[in-house]
């Protein structure tokens, strides 16, 4: 008698799950897509003309919302960004200091930087965010080569895992993102 109460109260619970997890799911989804640093990813992403939910899905995928995120390769903060770029993006902008664990120094920088590829790569983002994790100058390369790409426009292929896994991620963090907010 008591193991039917037992599982009685398991499929109870399971069942309450189900409906409240139905009822509730979009709200479950912001949790695990959150819209966090709205203030300014909302205006570097109007300042550099990048898709905000672009942004919110690279830093998603970058550093999963962590401002002192650090790579192990030495990529800092929520959009992580390397030293090399913080420094081009510093004379660029005209900054004279740089915090890049800085949410607002580091969305300026990374939104900054996702607009220069955006014109890099004539507004391609299948481009511009493989070059984004693994360098514009690599994306070009692969363009020129039959193995990558058949037409120097497109990529077939990213040679570099991580890079191919970043790009494939941030896809479809993006279209999450927009299927959720968007309406």
């Amino acid at each position: 008698m008591k193991n039917k109460r037992n599982i009685f109260a398991v499929i109870f619970l399971l069942v309450l799950i189900i409906i409240v997890s139905c009822i509730n799911y979009k709200k479950i989804e912001k949790v695990f897509y959150p819209i966090k640093y709205s203030k300014y990813v909302e205006y570097y992403s109007r300042k550099y003309n990048i898709d905000k939910y672009l942004v919110y899905s690279v830093i998603k995928t970058e550093s999963k919302f962590k401002e002192k995120a650090t790579s192990n390769k030495g990529a800092k903060g929520l959009m992580q960004i390397t030293d090399i770029t913080a420094k081009w993006a510093a004379k660029e902008l005209k900054l004279e200091k740089v915090d890049i664990y800085d949410p607002k120094t580091n969305i300026m920088i990374g939104t900054w930087y996702l607009g220069r590829l955006k014109k890099e790569f004539k507004e391609d983002f299948d481009l511009v965010i493989p070059a984004y994790n693994g360098g514009s100058g690599n994306v070009r390369k692969w363009l020129q080569s039959h193995n990558y790409s058949d037409d120097g426009k497109k990529l077939k292929d990213i040679p570099f895992r991580e890079t191919s896994n970043y790009t494939r991620k941030v896809i479809e963090n993006y279209k999450k993102y927009k299927e959720i907010y968007e309406k």
